[in-house]
């Protein structure tokens, strides 16, 4: 693997760094902890500029190249926050934090450009500007549109922008890419259906809303199936099915459902929107009940761009001697507003064989710190060569 030997100097700082951060995670847009971390550093490598709560917590270093003739500016992104989740690995550098976790990697994105970031600005070997962009709230907030709305790229003027993923199952320090729609669009939806409760003995006298619930769930199901062109990627899942009364003999008044839409085309995403309300009203109304449905649309379709993606699979095979075709992916990724601004690609960095992510036995493979800080590096000094 032809890692730049610098990372192989840094490895044991880096993988310092990122297990205090595993130690202490910090969970959406409360990387109060971490940003500070993050700022301490990137000012201690002599970045020249650092500028904090930009997307109320995100971290934005600017390191400029021996020269900036070029006048190309480049930003590479990694994601700070943790999840809500217990952990359960035993790991001496456990979180200290009762439900929550690293349970994503993000603790390894952060640590890695940070190591790439000292890097760069002690060589500075590159003719433009690279701005490390440390975002928060990736798992569910919204940080990168938060990011984006501050007007990151306007004020730092970025052009290109490119972001990272490790991935259990693929061999430590491998790469894997893939052009245009890349992760899924993921939506959310709240129904309440109402009917008219009762005593569980005598159901013709009410409107029985988990009868009228349990029908919608399974026919939910056929916008996939009958619906949807066979050849299209979309998952209609109900996650959570909730009555107003929770006892043995009465008829609730109230049933609540929610779950998940994912889609990788717009034509599918409106598809489902339209077919949930549909389905929803019309069994309401066939049982003699209503249905109140909340669909919100979460985050877009994460699309890598052509020219960026060919670019850096180019990199990962500097590095890795090899990138692979990644699989679509149906989990969701606000890179995604990000690659909506600017050009740019987002990589899967193999994590060995690991627990999945989201996963309480997960962790992150500090074995593949010097591959993924390679990358980054590589993408500056390539894309921005020094004259």
């Amino acid at each position: 693997m032809a890692v730049k030997n610098r990372f192989a100097e840094l490895h044991d700082d880096i993988t310092a760094w990122r297990r205090d951060l595993h130690e202490n995670p910090e969970i959406l847009f409360e990387t109060h902890r971490t940003s500070g971390i993050v700022a301490e550093k990137l000012r201690a490598f002599g970045c020249d500029e650092v500028v904090e709560g930009i997307g109320r917590t995100g971290v934005v270093g600017v390191i400029k190249g021996k020269s900036t003739a070029s006048g190309k500016v480049v930003g590479l992104r990694a994601d700070m926050d943790a999840l809500p989740i217990h952990e359960q690995t035993g790991l001496d550098y456990a979180s200290k934090t009762d439900g929550a976790m690293h349970a994503c990697g993000h603790d390894g994105h952060t640590a890695m450009l940070l190591g790439a970031a000292q890097y760069l600005a002690e060589t500075r070997n590159f003719d433009g500007t690279v701005v490390v962009i440390f975002q928060p709230a990736e798992e569910g907030g919204g940080g990168g549109r938060e990011m984006c709305e501050d007007g990151m790229m306007d004020r730092w003027g970025i052009q290109e922008v490119y972001g990272m993923h490790n991935w259990p199952g693929m061999p430590t320090g491998s790469f894997g890419i893939r052009a245009g729609s890349f992760f899924a669009a993921t939506d959310q939806f709240d129904i309440t259906f109402e009917g008219s409760g009762g005593h569980a003995a005598k159901p013709h006298e009410t409107v029985d809303t988990t009868v009228m619930s349990a029908q919608a769930v399974l026919a939910l199901q056929t916008i996939t199936s009958r619906n949807a062109d066979p050849v299209e990627q979309i998952v209609v899942s109900v996650t959570s099915f909730e009555t107003s009364s929770k006892a043995f003999n009465v008829i609730p008044q109230k049933v609540q459902i929610k779950g998940t839409v994912r889609t990788l085309s717009a034509e599918m995403r409106e598809l489902a929107e339209k077919r949930i309300n549909e389905i929803c009203n019309g069994i309401a109304t066939t049982f003699g009940g209503t249905a109140d449905v909340t669909y919100h649309r979460g985050y877009p379709v994460m699309v890598n761009h052509d020219a960026q993606t060919e670019f850096a699979a180019d990199v990962a095979r500097s590095v890795s001697g090899d990138c692979v075709e990644a699989p679509l992916i149906m989990g969701g990724e606000d890179f995604a507003f990000m690659l909506e601004e600017r050009p740019g690609a987002y990589i899967l960095v193999g994590n060995g064989d690991t627990a999945a992510v989201h996963h309480p036995e997960y962790n992150f493979n500090d074995e593949a710190i010097p591959a993924g800080c390679s990358w980054w590096a590589g993408i500056v000094e390539q894309r921005m060569p020094a004259a």
